[in-house]
């Protein structure tokens, strides 16, 4: 792999714009290439070949045998590199700076030479300020974490109430005034008198800390609401059961802050490796050995010869093993360094294998539709009635199962950092692969059920086995259901957890703090309406419906009639909630917009769901007229807000400035507007609901699977472009790492605050 590709596949993505642009500094060697190799073809014209052959002749002999010639040599390499340029250091705003002379202006192409020295230094007090602006960052963050540690000292023995046996330990002599040792000197003794407390020869942090510090409460779950709003004791703070809530939220600190160390490390020695690197090809092409003098600058300036990150990085190693591992390196290291994921070819074999299954089950499905021409048999509305809609649901889990695993494939490929967006932990995440592997697994068995009992007519030859053939599909619900909710590490369990708990904060939206991954479920939930209305149909079937005649009155329930109001209704107030709690927190008044955009799509949904059941006119007018106010809110809202499009000074037309998909790329700009156009399409999918529009070869209900089918495909291309929005605003920013809440706060940050 060229250099090139492995700099651009290393950096962090969030950084990207802080990195070394090693590509334009590259396209302009190729210009200064280009200029010297036509300047020998005009220096070398009318020249014979031979001349330069002759001339070797009238070489010095160097003898036999290579020996050291006493003759004077040419000047050092030390001497014929100043000769090309100086690198002097200048002092702009009160900033270090670095400046580089090109001493060989008048030579034919020095003006494009001095040009590229221009541009890397440029390049080079680009990335030598954002590296000190970095290293200040996280020296600041490591005092923070430093008094927070302080304190978590001081809380362990508060709350194991080992203050009175360290009380019994004997205190050993101090030395006398005057008396000269290796340690530290006086004004660090006295630095660490002030902040601890040497008890049997052990420093301890006094007790004295909690009475300057609280502890943090964050709403972020229901249970903190409840303690804020009721009053606790003090002395209940300082128990076992906050200690361990402390101690796991200081790990996570530790591990984001040791990541967030390690990345800077890597951005240090990645652009230094790219200004090497193109040194050296300015040397190759130029013939001037101009590297050696302008890397010394580079080694010696603040990027290459500042030891305060590693430094750092052995403390808070030594910090983390000790106070979190229980001095287990080995477990402490594999902590703060999780291993990278590896793609494994079990699982691409696997893969193919489900793959194959499903084609082969489909082809299958439809040879014995064809064979026994089952679409003319008297059971066929019947079947279409009951059963289709028991197997419709996992057509849609599946469909959106595998556009998540089409957004991921070209998240990856267009490097959108989506396992930080979506917080999952490192080395969790799934790739591609595996979601496919998952849905086309599913697909393989939801199939295999569907063949099992495909005959419409309810055979006499099978009468022995109905029962057990119509309790397919519920099993197969159930299956899914248990392996879902299994405790135990099979099928991607952290994977499976991180969906759940998202779940459960959609439920209980309004009590649990906003997180982009739970409102990014939620979103997708609300593209899964019909597949709630199926699991309704599943309690409606199997309850009280003759499941083993395909026989059930649940439209004629008014109950069932209610409910189909009501799941309807529920991912759409689930992010309607969400919006609130997120207005209430945030005072953003984006959110309360958005939140009334889901407010109108609630009544909308409701207005149709009341036509399909009633078919009046005037349910039919009410409901058009809110399905197309909710269209129109949604489609501008996901083009303007969600996707940050039409903006109308871009320099990609009625796009955005930044676009993740290169616009070299061929029809770029025109895939943008093919996406736009679909999603304000498929917006409108609704309109077959509110006109009622049938066709005679599809039945009703395969006519709604194939509109709910629409939306979840509309989702998919959604996501792809809302995260991509979400990447560029996290770049914009830098923002890399994720923001982890510290458990204590000092009172005298508060009173500064105040201040």
């Amino acid at each position: 792999m060229k250099f090139g590709k492995e700099y651009a596949s290393q950096l962090v993505p969030e950084w990207q714009e802080a990195y070394m642009n090693y590509d334009n500094l590259k396209t302009l060697l190729k210009e200064i290439q280009r200029m010297k190799l036509r300047s020998s073809r005009l220096n070398n014209a009318g020249k014979a070949e031979g001349i330069k052959r002759a001339m070797t002749l009238y070489r010095a002999f160097s003898g036999l045998m290579q020996r050291q010639s006493n003759y004077p040599t040419s000047p050092s390499k030390k001497d014929i590199e100043n000769q090309y340029i100086l690198v002097n250091s200048v002092n702009r705003d009160g900033s270090e700076m670095y400046e580089t002379t090109f001493l060989k202006v008048a030579e034919e192409g020095g003006e494009c030479e001095q040009q590229f020295f221009r541009m890397l230094d440029d390049e080079f007090n680009k990335v030598d300020k954002f590296y000190r602006i970095k290293v200040e960052e996280v020296i600041a963050e490591a005092e923070s974490l430093s008094k927070q540690m302080d304190a978590l000292i001081a809380f362990r023995i508060k709350a194991r109430k080992l203050q009175g046996v360290l009380d019994t330990v004997p205190v050993p002599p101090q030395p006398e005034p005057g008396a000269t040792s290796d340690g530290p000197n006086d004004d660090e003794i006295k630095i660490q008198e002030e902040n601890l407390k040497t008890v049997g020869g052990i420093k301890t942090v006094p007790l004295e800390i909690l009475s300057h510090v609280k502890l943090n409460r964050t709403l972020e779950t229901p249970t903190a609401i409840i303690k804020r709003i009721v009053p606790r004791q003090i002395g209940e703070r300082f128990n076992r059961e906050n200690l361990k809530k402390v101690e796991k939220q200081l790990s996570k600190a530790f591990c984001e802050f040791y990541n967030k160390l390690r990345h800077l490390k890597s951005y240090s020695f990645l652009n230094i490796l790219a200004f090497s690197k193109i040194m050296k090809k300015y040397d190759k092409i130029t013939s001037r050995r101009a590297s050696t003098s302008y890397m010394k600058m580079v080694d010696n300036s603040y990027l290459g010869s500042s030891d305060e990150l590693t430094k750092l990085m052995e403390r808070v190693e030594d910090t983390f093993i000790k106070h979190f591992s229980n001095s287990n390196r080995r477990q402490g290291m594999s902590t703060l360094r999780p291993k990278t994921k590896k793609e494994r070819h079990r699982i691409s074999f696997t893969l193919g294998l489900f793959v194959g299954c499903s084609a082969a089950l489909i082809l299958s499905l439809i040879f014995i539709i064809h064979a026994r021409n089952l679409l003319d048999k008297r059971g066929k509305t019947q079947y279409m009635e009951n059963m289709f809609p028991l197997y419709s649901f996992f057509a849609f889990i599946v469909l959106h199962m595998l556009m998540y695993g089409a957004n991921i494939y070209f998240w990856r490929r267009y490097r959108v950092n989506y396992p930080f967006i979506f917080g999952f932990k490192q080395g969790t995440e799934l790739s591609y692969r595996e979601v496919l592997l998952v849905s086309f697994g599913l697909a393989a068995l939801a199939l295999t059920s569907v063949l099992s009992n495909l005959d419409m007519e309810m055979d006499p030859k099978t009468n022995d086995y109905k029962a057990l053939t119509e309790l397919l599909p519920l099993g197969l619900v159930l299956l899914v259901i248990v392996i879902l909710i299994c405790p135990f590490s099979i099928i991607y369990r952290s994977s499976r957890f991180f969906f759940l708990t998202c779940l459960f904060h959609c439920i209980c939206a309004p009590l649990y703090k906003v997180t982009l991954q739970d409102f990014f479920l939620a979103d997708q939930l609300t593209s899964q309406v019909q597949a709630f209305r199926s699991l309704e149909f599943y309690i409606c079937y199997y309850g009280w419906g003759d499941y083993k005649h395909r026989e059930n009155t649940c439209k004629a329930s008014d109950v069932y009639n209610t409910f189909y109001f009501i799941v309807a209704v529920i991912p759409y107030l689930s992010r309607f909630l969400q919006c609130l709690r997120r207005l209430y927190e945030e005072k953003d008044p984006m959110q309360g917009y958005n939140g009334m955009k889901y407010f109108v799509t609630i009544i909308a949904i409701s207005t149709r769901t009341a036509y399909s059941l009633n078919m009046s006119l005037s349910w039919k007018i009410i409901s058009g007229i809110f399905s197309a106010i909710a269209a129109i809110y949604g489609t501008y809202w996901d083009l303007i807000v969600d996707w940050g499009l039409l903006q109308r000074n871009s320099k990609n037309r009625w796009l955005r400035d930044k676009l993740i998909i290169p616009t070299k790329i061929v029809l770029t700009e025109l895939n943008w507007k093919i996406m736009q156009v679909l999603n304000v399409l498929l917006r409108f999918a609704w309109l077959q609901t509110v006109l009622n529009i049938q066709f005679s070869f599809l039945h009703r209900q395969t006519l709604i699977t194939i509109v709910a089918s629409l939306e979840i495909i509309r989702r998919g291309m959604w996501n792809f472009f809302r995260l991509e929005n979400e990447h560029l605003n996290n770049v914009g920013k830098y923002r890399a790492f994720k923001s982890v809440p510290l458990p204590f706060t000092y009172y005298e940050e508060d009173e500064d605050h105040d201040e």
